[in-house]
């Protein structure tokens, strides 16, 4: 009997998404504690969200060197890595006496959140076929959740204790409450031959009209387009309410909303991606965030961002699982780890760029108008990449037909 799309498969999922929401803390943390870190260090904003930028680069080199682990040996050894490594970073943060250093910490904690996203997603991949997007989405989603629940979270103990007891406190909870999850996954899959589970993608690089490598980097450089736009609300958001003179509070609020209508978005995008595939749903999300982001252009009420900002999650929440799809659907399975390793990190590399880019463009005109004029214009180009793609795989399937 296969143990594709068996009951152990959706208790493996709901543990994914435990992990992903414990874990995913790693990637949201910094963003709420950028005001008091950078008033504790007396740097400027541009220099407080290195270490966003940190966090995203450790995340990236996490993804494609433990989505390789997870390949090879399983996902018991991969949790429990990443997990102390995670725990590590956020008790050297804690302790750092300069930005500097504290931004090198964000480099143990962004590798260590990263096995509870593209590691765990392309580890469920193999567990499902025909809900395939759906369990992807629903396991990506993890990672949202714990944008939902981790900022407010956040925001009261770096205001009751303060960033350092934070940091301390968080990297313990992660410490106790993940190593036991990840004793769940320590199963390793027994494929059935005759269950598709195991079979190589649908279709190949190939059927786009481009090589495996081609196809790749264009995944990387759509990843990178429509990260650098999706960065500059999540990342500065809680700042730019500060600015407004809302307070931290309500930023932190915000960003809760915006992440937990990225959950929405995220679970129905599986279902949409499961119908239409990858391509369209990656299309779809990257129109969606445009509207959005031009929306933050003419909002700066309470009220207006609240809602914006509702909207930019419901809009945005699809877009990243959307590369995990396109490479289950265009590269053999065997490849899931690695490749969705490469294109996921490209999306971190577009986010740590533009939490970064935001910074800059704040420092040079004292305004977000000019960052959120840059992420349009990124996303731009991650629309059109879409697009193309899009026009191949309709193209060659007339030309097949």
């Amino acid at each position: 009997m296969s143990d594709i799309e068996s009951r152990y498969a959706w208790w493996r999922l709901a543990a994914s998404v435990a992990l992903s929401t414990l874990g995913g803390v790693g990637m949201w943390a910094v963003v709420v504690a950028l005001p008091p870190v950078q008033a504790d260090f007396g740097v400027t904003r541009a220099d407080v969200s290195f270490s966003y930028t940190a966090t995203m680069v450790g995340f990236g080199i996490g993804s494609i060197l433990l989505g390789r682990l997870i390949d090879a040996k399983g996902a018991l050894l991969t949790v429990t890595l990443s997990t102390v490594v995670l725990a590590a970073g956020f008790a050297v943060a804690s302790y750092a006496p300069t930005a500097l250093l504290f931004a090198l910490a964000h480099i143990l904690i962004g590798f260590g959140s990263a096995a509870t996203f593209v590691p765990l997603v392309a580890d469920l991949s193999h567990w499902f076929d025909k809900r395939r997007g759906l369990a992807v989405a629903i396991c990506s989603a993890g990672n949202y959740v714990a944008g939902a629940l981790w900022p407010p979270i956040v925001e009261h103990l770096v205001s009751h204790e303060g960033w350092r007891s934070t940091y301390f406190t968080i990297g313990i909870i992660c410490l106790v409450a993940m190593l036991p999850l990840g004793f769940a996954l320590r199963r390793r899959l027994v494929q059935d031959p005759s269950a598709s589970g195991g079979m190589p993608a649908a279709h190949s690089a190939r059927s786009l009209g481009l090589s495996p490598a081609a196809l790749q980097a264009w995944l990387a450089l759509a990843g990178i387009g429509c990260c650098v736009a999706m960065s500059m609300p999540q990342v500065h958001i809680v700042a730019y309410c500060a600015d407004l003179g809302y307070g931290v509070a309500r930023g932190a609020e915000m960003l809760s909303l915006m992440l937990g209508f990225g959950i929405v978005s995220r679970v129905a995008s599986g279902w949409i991606a499961d119908r239409v595939g990858g391509i369209k749903t990656l299309l779809l999300g990257s129109t969606l965030q445009a509207v959005a982001l031009f929306l933050y252009l003419i909002s700066d009420t309470l009220t207006s961002l609240y809602v914006v900002s509702a909207l930019f999650g419901l809009f945005q929440g699809g877009i990243v699982p959307s590369y995990a799809i396109i490479v289950r659907e265009y590269f053999p399975s065997r490849e899931a780890g690695i490749r969705m390793g490469i294109a996921v990190s490209a999306t971190i590399v577009g986010m740590a760029l533009g939490g970064w880019m935001g910074g800059v463009f704040f420092d040079l005109s004292g305004s977000y108008r000019a960052a959120f004029i840059n992420g349009i214009a990124w996303n731009a180009l991650n629309g059109a990449i879409a697009w193309w793609l899009l026009l191949r795989q309709t193209r060659r399937a007339v030309f097949v037909t």
